[in-house]
């Protein structure tokens, strides 16, 4: 189970907190008695974005066969090609 202390305290003990990190402890920072962050060792971190990195060029190959589209014709289904607006005034 991961230690857990409010920002208050984690700022009064932040080489405490750095060297548990270090260590391979996780520490939860609390603000008004809910969790909104962590400090962890790097090495969980560096598995976190490789395993995001996986996840999304899995989902980039599912679709390495679909047609593409320029950046214009993006632009125009988006928010309409400036023809469009051109005859029209608010």
């Amino acid at each position: 189970m991961a230690d857990a202390m409010n920002i208050r305290e984690a700022r009064a003990h932040l080489a405490e907190v750095i060297s548990r990190a270090e260590a391979g402890e996780i520490t939860v920072i609390t603000r008004k008695g809910e969790r909104v962050g962590a400090v962890v060792p790097i090495e969980i971190l560096d598995a976190i974005e490789e395993a995001e990195d996986e996840l999304l060029a899995r989902e980039a190959r599912k679709h390495l066969d679909e047609p593409t589209v320029t950046m214009a014709e993006l632009m125009a289904d988006l928010f309409g090609s400036p023809a469009d607006s051109a005859g029209s005034a608010a």
